[in-house]
């Protein structure tokens, strides 16, 4: 009896060791799974792309699939106002399926605002969360906080699509901003179609002279072409599409003449005077396309 007694109590204490185990594996886990967001800057204009880099960190000790489990996203965001009100969500993207190795980490740029409704003026609270089947756990990032505001507007014109396009008939609303931060001041443009209330795109062309006034113009397809000072002697040029698209960036020199925008016969908009900065235009091409990018989910970089 005494050693039947002492049978039970031996697999009674290994079964109590191993489901004390497999809470500390659990628990360890669920803990050395991290999440981190960061905003580039704590302000952004209605309607501009509000990026956030999101970097999730894989201390588990071995490899994990991050999957949606049914109707159960495995990545998701939680927004909210200023008085603490859920903002719902208003696009639902496509979460391919990640695989973190052991200690790997994945770091990816997601614009929050086709996702969310974070255009109105105030406040902004974010944090991100992922659901981890395999544990039946969700995690979550620190909450992050950022405001949206309204820039001065310095200019507006509303022209016509052409006939030719796909919404002839309708029109276009151009404008330019400008907003001061801390340490510069940007310009920005804005593409909106006011009798529907569809804004096409909200985004910034760099930084601007304060005092100088920029120069806008018209071409054939009433596209529009934007030339200002962006620094000392340096001009920035864009040229913006009726849906909002950058068509085109680059950068000139001020030499014997200072840049300006001319019209050919033919209605073609070119930059005289100034060199072009040929490097310089097409870096910023580069990051114009960073500007606003999809709202897809994280994936490897």
């Amino acid at each position: 009896m005494q050693l039947r007694g002492f049978a039970v109590v031996y697999v009674f204490m290994k079964l109590r060791c191993a489901l004390v185990g497999l809470w500390l594996f659990t628990s360890s886990a669920f803990a050395q799974i991290q999440i981190e967001l960061k905003f580039s800057r704590l302000q952004f204009i209605a309607y501009e792309p509000v990026v956030v880099n999101l970097t999730i960190t894989n201390l588990t000790g071995r490899d994990v699939d991050l999957r949606d489990q049914g109707a159960q996203p495995w990545f998701g965001f939680e927004v909210s106002g200023g008085e603490g009100q859920s903002i719902p969500q208003i696009l639902n993207p496509t979460r391919a399926p990640l695989n973190l190795g052991s200690g790997q980490r994945v770091t990816r740029k997601i614009n929050l605002t086709p996702l969310y409704g974070v255009h109105d003026f105030g406040t902004y609270r974010v944090r991100a969360h992922i659901y981890f089947g395999d544990l039946n756990k969700f995690f979550y990032s620190p909450t992050k906080v950022f405001e949206v505001t309204d820039a001065r507007p310095i200019w507006q014109k509303t022209v016509g699509v052409p006939q030719d396009g796909n919404a002839s008939g309708n029109v276009r609303t151009y404008s330019l901003m400008t907003n001061r931060f801390p340490d510069h001041t940007s310009l920005y443009v804005r593409v909106e179609d006011k009798d529907s209330g569809m804004v096409y795109a909200t985004y910034s062309l760099g930084q601007i002279i304060a005092f100088d006034q920029p120069q806008a113009e018209f071409d054939q397809s009433n596209q529009l072409h934007v030339l200002h000072c962006a620094a000392p002697r340096m001009w920035s040029y864009a040229r913006v599409g009726l849906n909002g698209e950058l068509v085109s960036r680059a950068r000139f020199t001020e030499t014997k003449s200072r840049p300006r925008l001319v019209h050919s016969n033919d209605g073609v908009i070119k930059v005289a005077g100034g060199m072009m900065d040929t490097p310089v235009a097409q870096a910023a091409r580069n990051n114009a396309s960073l500007s606003t990018p999809s709202p897809n989910s994280p994936k490897d970089e």
